[in-house]
């Protein structure tokens, strides 16, 4: 039951605090659990994603919600340090066209953070990150086998560093960016980015990877100083991964493919561990996809991955 006790004099400051946190948040419980409804109904429903209706209705009524704490997630070896200040991220890839919104905010005081850099990288259609693209199937785990590999290996077996999730920093071995930028949000804590819908590689699901910075100053160069508030990574269901396999170019990615059950870094906590709230055309899924969540990070904490 909810306690519906306001503070009193008798109380200390922080004790007022905490009670006025609680009861926030308890009111922002509900209205998280509406808009998971609604948003899970939208895109079962095949709602078309070309006319925003049902990620537009979705962001508009979680506006006002309190969340909790976006889990935290390993970086992976393939990060870029902010060097594309950008929107549109696509370059030449081909794939289904994704209309990504993320809105960050505060996850204790429930404000939005204006200013922050936000990057998100993930490799394409076939499972390659840019930056990457001299390690082949090892760099993001996708396309074809080396030429010398053996005939009863399995398509898609990496010849470099274990794919995708873990592991150290691996340096870029060329000068490609696609599928990776970083761009401010706004005073409502709020950043758009344009992509395509992402591929996979041997040993992960279908995934894109995100940080948050804060406190820096914006250059012309890119964003300097800060600090990384938060490293995580964005899911999708299994359901959108499946239409999107019936498309071009991600028919012909022949590795095997990790579902999100069977993956080892999705926290399976929901949208609070990154699951995107998605709305398409199941019919006409290669027309585009919208996926938007409401990131909740600790701006005084330092979270690198």
């Amino acid at each position: 039951m909810t306690d519906t006790h306001t503070p009193t004099g008798d109380q200390s400051p922080e004790e007022r605090r905490k009670l006025a946190r609680r009861t926030v948040l308890a009111a922002g419980s509900a209205a998280v659990t509406a808009v998971g409804v609604g948003s899970a109904f939208a895109a079962t429903d095949g709602t078309a994603a070309d006319t925003g209706t049902g990620a537009a209705a979705s962001a508009s009524a979680s506006e006002g919600a309190c969340y909790t704490l976006t889990s935290e997630l390993v970086e992976g070896p393939y990060y870029i340090d902010a060097d594309k200040l950008r929107q549109d991220v696509t370059e030449d890839q081909e794939g289904i066209p994704l209309h990504l919104t993320l809105r960050v905010i505060d996850a204790e005081t429930c404000t939005p953070l204006r200013n922050a850099a936000v990057d998100i990288w993930h490799c394409n259609a076939s499972g390659i990150y840019s930056g990457y693209e001299e390690m082949g199937s090892g760099g993001g785990g996708g396309g074809t086998p080396p030429t010398d590999a053996p005939t009863d290996a399995p398509t898609g077996t990496p010849t470099g560093p274990p794919p995708g999730g873990g592991g150290g920093h691996q340096e870029p071995t060329d000068d490609t960016r696609y599928l990776r930028g970083t761009w401010h949000t706004d005073r409502h804590g709020q950043v758009t980015f344009k992509t395509v819908f992402p591929g996979w590689y041997q040993g992960r699901c279908v995934h894109i990877h995100v940080k948050v910075h804060v406190d820096g100053e914006w250059m012309d160069a890119g964003y300097e100083g800060g600090h990384t508030c938060h490293t995580g990574q964005l899911f999708f269901d299994e359901k959108s991964v499946l239409l999107s396999a019936t498309v071009e170019p991600y028919a012909s990615n022949t590795t095997t493919r990790t579902t999100l059950d069977e993956d080892t870094i999705y926290p399976d906590n929901g949208h609070e561990g990154g699951l995107l709230y998605l709305a398409y055309d199941r019919h006409h899924v290669a027309r585009g996809v919208r996926g938007h969540l409401t990131l909740g990070v600790e701006p005084d904490e330092t979270n690198n991955g």
